[in-house]
């Protein structure tokens, strides 16, 4: 596992920096109809309020995860810090539903996001990255205090913040993180705010 605290690779990492992957949303198919009242009651660490939300909000610790878990017996796991992580912790809660008495067959998993982020260790002129990169760039500070950046190839939206810090979203493994970061990171270099001492 490479992540912060570790040497970096450079062929991999250029920029001395890996990004620290935060979330892991993932989705998977439990292929049976599920009475999420029943599972709500029977299961621990489960809630369930239709009135609000159409699933049941399952919670296990390790892989400290949330699960969705709906009728169709869909199920949306998030909150895992690795795609390993993720996968074994949706067929924990697949066997969990299976305990419960339903004929589940674990099917048609797949990453659906992953969330990295870092710090470039140095602020950023968003204004002046903005007025260059306008096509990909999106600043409005009274709206929000991050640049949002799409960038195409891999296609990731970046968000930027004047302190340096960066969180890259949409990526469906974590090379397509480190590969946008590696893309961005001499963008970010070129606009460095130079602080005078």
């Amino acid at each position: 596992m490479e992540e912060q605290g570790r040497i970096p690779d450079m062929s991999k990492h250029p920029s001395g920096i890996i990004p620290t992957i935060q979330n892991v949303v993932s989705t998977v198919n439990l292929n049976c109809e599920l009475n999420l009242k029943a599972i709500a009651l029977h299961a621990r660490n489960a809630e369930y309020n239709p009135k609000r939300f159409s699933a049941v909000i399952m919670r296990i610790r390790e892989p400290k995860t949330t699960a969705l878990i709906f009728k169709s017996g869909k199920l949306v796991c998030t909150g895992a810090k690795s795609e390993a992580q993720s996968k074994l912790a949706a067929r924990k809660y697949a066997r969990i539903v299976q305990k419960l008495g339903y004929s589940v067959k674990f099917s048609d998993f797949k990453i659906q996001n992953i969330v990295g982020s870092c710090d470039v260790k140095f602020p950023i002129k968003l204004e002046l990255l903005k007025a260059y990169h306008e096509t990909f760039a999106r600043y409005d500070p009274e709206i929000f205090p991050g640049m949002i950046f799409r960038m195409v190839k891999p296609k990731i939206v970046l968000l930027i913040f004047v302190s340096g810090k960066v969180v890259l979203t949409g990526a469906q493994d974590k090379e397509q993180i480190y590969v946008a970061f590696e893309n961005i990171y001499p963008v970010l270099n070129q606009f460095q705010k130079k602080v005078s001492i």
